[in-house]
């Protein structure tokens, strides 16, 4: 088990119980909840509303869009499946995922499609995980290039936020991706958010079930992650809150929770961006990680494929060209980040992070075996992390005593 060598401060308690409440009041959301833990020591923090009319109180079991965190759980399955040996690391994926075999590159970014070379090899297990299988978002702006027109027209992949009503399935979903050159040859660029996806429809198609029917079978039940889904069902709907937006200078509902995007099953069960989440549930989950794939008395991936998630798998050139995305100190490792070095604000090498768009941040530290998680209802604006979140994380290891 996971042991804490050290606990909070009541000092450090009340100050990340202040940042949280003075960025509500300052309007930066109705509310929030927060959660610190380390070992068996777990703090939370509940914070003003979870509507902009502020009529339904914050609750700690409050259900989130939690957005890009998603991308963690996908590669999780993914190491399932190649524990089970239904799938290799190092396999072309071609064997299930034909729509993506005999591939063509890409001249250069701004090419026209047809203007293309064929790909030095094919596409793998691996190239997936660390999103390197040569197609993900492209860091211009929307038009810029013909393949980003292109995926614009196709539906299945931009620079915005996360869609759950895509109106085709997985084999329309690939078919449309099967479509597109690559933007870069397998193994060499670092491109974001496609990989998840595509992580998605493997974990499906070699365990013929759907990806959702797998979370649920294989990490959600098992670790009693009770709240967790690609939708939030009726009998929960009150614990959900409705997403929110900065429209011009004021908070706007862009996803209302009774009639919203979240509200029913999706078609398309997004492995990059899909999921609902609890702070609790989410805690679980990072513990598993932290515990080197075990819960309870129970293992559910192994030490190594635990090791291979959490280890940085991007050479230097390969994050200075992703660092609009994933800023430094980070890395990349199975489905998140990967601290390779200390920065300016403490952040230890080896610490495990990721943040959902839509609201919501997570760090674990396996040197302090500290956990953070902070939760809100507002989308972020750009890719760099808004300061009720930075705040956040300072303040939680400033509070270990």
């Amino acid at each position: 088990m996971i042991v804490s060598p050290v606990n909070f401060s009541s000092a450090g308690i009340a100050r990340l119980q202040a940042g949280i409440e003075h960025h509500v009041a300052g309007g930066y959301a109705p509310g929030a909840v927060g959660l610190v833990a380390c070992g068996d020591v777990v703090e939370s923090f509940v914070v003003g509303h979870a509507d902009l009319g502020r009529s339904q109180p914050m609750r700690r079991d409050m259900i989130f869009r939690i957005a890009s965190m998603t991308k963690p759980i996908t590669a999780a399955a993914v190491l399932m499946l190649i524990e089970d040996g239904k799938l290799a690391l190092d396999e072309p994926v071609d064997r299930l995922l034909p729509e993506l075999a005999d591939r063509r590159v890409l001249r250069s970014i701004d090419a026209e499609l047809d203007d293309t070379v064929p790909a030095v090899r094919p596409i793998t297990v691996r190239d997936l995980l660390t999103f390197q299988m040569g197609l993900g978002i492209v860091l211009a702006p929307p038009g810029t290039h013909p393949i980003q027109r292109k995926l614009e027209d196709l539906a299945i992949m931009g620079f915005g936020p996360p869609d759950p009503t895509t109106p085709f399935d997985n084999d329309e979903w690939m078919r449309r991706l099967g479509t597109l050159p690559l933007m870069a040859q397998p193994g060499t660029d670092w491109l974001y958010t496609a990989g998840s996806n595509v992580q998605g429809v493997l974990v499906a198609r070699a365990s013929g079930q759907s990806l959702g029917t797998f979370f649920e079978e294989r990490i959600f039940d098992p670790l009693g992650m009770r709240d967790t889904a690609f939708h939030v069902p009726p009998d929960k709907i009150t614990r959900f809150h409705s997403g929110i937006k900065l429209e011009g200078e004021a908070l706007a509902v862009y996803d209302d929770a009774a009639t919203g995007g979240w509200s029913r099953p999706p078609i398309f069960e997004a492995g990059d961006a899909g999921l609902v989440s609890t702070v609790d549930d989410y805690l679980i989950f990072a513990r598993l990680l932290l515990d080197r794939g075990r819960h309870q008395d129970r293992t559910l991936l192994s030490q190594a494929s635990i090791e291979a998630m959490t280890t940085n798998h991007l050479t230097d050139a390969q994050r200075a060209a992703g660092s609009l995305i994933l800023a430094p100190p980070y890395g990349w490792g199975f489905g998140l980040a990967v601290a390779v070095e200390r920065d300016a604000i403490g952040t230890n090498p080896g610490t495990i992070h990721w943040e959902g768009g839509l609201g919501t941040s997570w760090a674990s530290d396996p040197t302090s075996g500290l956990t953070t998680i902070l939760l809100t209802p507002r989308m972020f604006e750009s890719p760099v992390m808004p300061p009720i979140h930075r705040d956040f994380l300072i303040a939680a290891r400033q509070a270990l005593a």
